[in-house]
């Protein structure tokens, strides 16, 4: 396996895989704990938008999630806000960090204002999307026929890796644009090798690199509980 991007933000690797090893990663990522808005009681409303909707747009602030969090982990948030003006996300008070400060809210007129207490918890995405740390996806890296027109293509790709020459293919990284114009060039001239690109990138409430630990283990236990069931 082999890293080839790293940042707080994504994480891509190389690897020998099935595309039923790299599916179980990825729906294992719904299975991380992460922190977000669970409960909101809104004390005064005056927008335009109905309290749930308030509600559900405070839910899908992406908060901070600490290592030293817990299950019985419980944030309270408070946000009061007279308008003219545009409520964000920077407006909530609390000991829970949020990630992008310019997530709008809901717009207040003239006399209009905004009051709520929220409180945020641990959560996992297979119970609410909300509960999503980042975005897991995966493909074939390709084996591609070389010729010269179709070198042009490979080489001018921008893929997650450079495009590798070996013999009288390339082994690369290429949209979807790049692969149809080498089709219509070359019929079959496109074929799936045995690696696969792992990428997850992070909505901000934890670093790419934990997501993809905390997957893993995910994994691991569902699989050690499936191992015990069956003895």
């Amino acid at each position: 396996m082999e890293v080839v991007s790293k940042t707080p933000e994504l994480i891509v690797l190389r690897m020998n895989a099935n595309e039923s090893l790299a599916n179980a990663i990825r729906r294992s990522v719904a299975e991380v704990p992460t922190l977000a808005i669970d409960e909101v009681e809104i004390y005064k409303n005056d927008s335009a938008l109905y309290d749930e909707m308030v509600a559900h747009r405070l839910g899908l602030v992406p908060l901070k999630t600490e290592k030293a969090m817990t299950k019985k982990t419980k944030i309270d948030m408070k946000l009061s806000k007279a308008g003219p003006g545009m409520v964000y996300a920077s407006d909530l008070d609390g000991n829970a960090e949020v990630i992008y400060p310019r997530i709008p809210i809901t717009l207040l007129g003239e006399n209009q204002k905004l009051e709520l207490v929220a409180t945020a918890a641990l959560g996992k995405g297979i119970d609410h999307a909300k509960y999503l740390p980042g975005l897991c996806y995966y493909r074939h890296i390709l084996e591609v026929k070389s010729s010269p027109e179709i070198d042009k293509i490979v080489e001018s790709g921008k893929g997650f890796i450079k495009a590798e020459k070996k013999g009288a293919k390339w082994i690369c990284d290429l949209n979807e644009s790049d692969v149809d114009t080498i089709e219509r060039l070359e019929k079959d001239s496109v074929k799936l090798s045995e690696e696969m690109l792992i990428v997850i990138e992070s909505y901000g409430s934890m670093d790419a690199k934990d997501i993809m630990a905390k997957a893993i283990d995910a994994l691991t236990d569902n699989l050690d509980e499936f191992e015990k069931s069956i003895k």
